[in-house]
């Protein structure tokens, strides 16, 4: 039996809180096999997958999806099936806090050559072994792994 995900409906935390955010793990076949987009933090120049915060009235999986248009020009359709999560800190001006991301697939049709964050990151497609390498999570590093979109409902 599937549940429909239903628009989120935000309230305000505490500065302690854990926070949580919503992540896109872009994926496309090619040949046979799996590729899965990273993209370059701002700050750091890390590889990491695109993650934002919540957006009112938009689903966890739609707001990931929003993410991956903004932060690396992606087209495609997001699955609302949470496949993991995955924590870190985040840092900000700083200072960190805890976040806690929760990941979803969103089959990448097409990327666009202009998005909000092109110029302020880099985007490149990696096999799903050595996206594994390319990330510093230990939890979204076995996610990426481990990832299979044919079992995907």
């Amino acid at each position: 039996m599937l549940i429909k995900q239903l628009p989120l409906k935000l309230r305000s935390g505490g500065k302690r809180d854990v926070r949580s955010q919503f992540a896109a793990l872009c994926y496309r076949m090619k040949r046979g096999k799996i590729e899965i987009l990273l993209i370059t933090s701002r700050g750091s120049k890390r590889w990491i997958v695109p993650k934002g915060w919540p957006m009112d009235g938009l689903t966890p999986a739609d707001s990931a999806a929003r993410e991956a248009w903004e932060e690396a020009g992606v087209i495609g359709k997001p699955n609302h099936h949470c496949i993991g999560l995955y924590s870190y800190e985040k840092l900000f001006d700083d200072s960190g806090f805890p976040c806690v991301a929760m990941i979803y697939p969103v089959k990448v049709r097409s990327l666009a050559s202009r998005f909000p964050e092109q110029g302020q990151r880099r985007r490149k497609w990696f096999s799903r072994k050595k996206a594994a390498a390319r990330v510093k999570e230990p939890e979204l590093a076995r996610i990426i792994r481990d990832f299979d979109p044919r079992l995907l409902n």
